[in-house]
């Protein structure tokens, strides 16, 4: 599920809100480690341009 979610993530980086409704989907769907691997991953990868998004969705859920 983990290669899931960053294969659509990369396949709605060009849409802000896209990628913050599959994030916080993504988020929910694994669980605590893979999780965190996800917001590693995504902050290296996308943090340059969504580090507030990123921050954000881990911050918003519990």
């Amino acid at each position: 599920m983990l290669e899931l979610s960053k294969k659509v993530l990369t396949r709605v980086s060009f849409d802000r809100r896209l990628f913050k409704k599959e994030l916080l989907k993504s988020r929910k769907w694994l669980n605590h480690k893979e999780s965190i691997v996800l917001k590693s991953w995504a902050l290296a990868t996308f943090g340059h341009v969504y580090k507030d998004l990123i921050l954000e969705a881990y911050n918003s859920i519990a």
